[in-house]
């Protein structure tokens, strides 16, 4: 190994012993040699979209070295989000391949750089939607940011494959700020959801000033729509639940729904609760009727969109927004302070997700499952499997 390397090992791993200590956990960091690739980069596993087709294979790469302020988290287990689904089949965009999709992934903290102080090797540790690119992260609402790094698929001059890389692998270099501790009360597999579908969710549902009594909507119950309806659920709300499903009658009244309302004939079913409900928040990822929906909240309640369709455009009626009289508007994630927030919330008040746990070579299975509404609630991969 040459000085340069040496320099730069000894620059980024704080902890003493620190390949030692690397052994101690089980996965795919047994030492640091067997880890680094060139120049300390990061040797990486995972499963890749190599085009439109939404496809994901098999794809070995390297993530950029540890620097001073980054965190290297070996990822025990990563879910599904139907965004995923969306960027790689190129729904929003353009994008760059081979990509590696997955913003919801925890797991164990395997290195640290010089100047981290909110973490050390061994800790649980979960990453979300965001992984880096805040200059001065003077705001808890980081999303909102213009500098912010999204887990995958955006420009990063600092990673050997030009974009960011997301969390259906093995590992993952994330800058300190943007990880959150996962507590011992939570297993690893029921916390990976929390940091999309739960944070995105809660978020908003908190903004809504929640009271015991409080007559809450929500549209689409898959994998973002049944944390909603849990959260809601857990701070006393009464939760209406909006399905196209019938077969998910059932689970959704054992979240805590007080009603399940299947949405078959549209108009008429959203007709008999017409301004009756005090907020309404939809997660529903394609174009629908969003007049229609947003018509059962009481005039100057509040209609809140988290879904994102196709193209990220919906089909608004202004005559119908205007009938109801109908604060809307739309909400992303949530910053880093308020992650941590519902990590922590979740464990502590048995809010979790129902949870179907894959293999890697499952992923294009699910994702199909996902497209058809046949996921019960969200896919969580085995990080082994990579």
């Amino acid at each position: 190994m040459s000085e340069d390397t040496n320099q730069s090992r000894r620059k980024v791993i704080k902890a003493a012993g620190a390949v030692g200590a690397g052994m101690l956990f089980s996965g795919p960091m047994t030492a640091f040699a067997s880890q680094e690739g060139s120049a300390g980069k990061i040797m990486s596993r995972g499963y890749a979209a190599f085009d439109t087709s939404g496809v994901l294979k098999p794809w070995t790469f390297e993530r950029r070295p540890v620097g001073d302020n980054d965190v290297l988290i070996d990822i025990k287990f990563a879910s599904i989000c139907h965004s995923d689904i969306h960027q790689e089949k190129g729904h929003w965009g353009p994008q760059s391949y081979p990509q590696v999709p997955g913003h919801e992934m925890v797991g164990i903290v395997a290195a640290v750089g010089s100047k981290v102080t909110n973490f050390k090797v061994g800790d649980r540790a979960g990453v979300g939607c965001m992984v880096g690119g805040c200059k001065e992260c003077s705001t808890d609402e980081e999303q909102y940011l213009p500098d912010t790094l999204f887990t995958y698929g955006n420009p990063d001059p600092r990673s050997p494959t030009g974009i960011t890389q997301g969390g259906y692998s093995n590992n993952i270099v994330v800058e300190e700020h943007f990880a959150v501790h996962v507590p011992e009360s939570i297993s690893f597999e029921q916390a990976a959801p929390l940091l999309c579908a739960g944070i995105t969710t809660y978020s908003p549902l908190m903004r809504a000033d929640l009271k015991p009594g409080t007559k809450v909507g929500v549209a689409g119950i898959g994998g973002l729509g049944h944390m909603a309806v849990k959260i809601a659920a857990s701070k006393g709300a009464e939760v209406y639940a909006f399905t196209t499903s019938a077969s998910k009658v059932d689970d959704i009244k054992s979240f805590g729904a007080k009603e399940v309302i299947v949405v078959d004939d549209e108009l008429k079913a959203l007709n008999n609760y017409r301004g009756q409900l005090d907020y309404m928040i939809a997660t529903i990822p394609y174009q629908f009727n969003v007049g229609a929906y947003a018509s059962t909240v009481k005039p100057y309640g509040t209609f809140t969109l988290v879904g994102m369709p196709i193209d990220y455009e919906i089909n608004l009626s202004a005559i119908s927004l205007a009938a109801s009289r109908v604060n809307f508007n739309t909400s992303l994630i949530g910053g880093m302070k308020e992650t941590q927030e519902v990590v922590d919330y979740c464990a502590s008040n048995d809010v979790l997700p129902k949870i179907e746990l894959i293999t890697a070579e499952q992923i294009n299975e699910a994702w199909e499952n996902v497209v058809n509404k046949q996921a019960r609630y969200r896919y969580v991969i085995d990080a082994a499997t990579f």
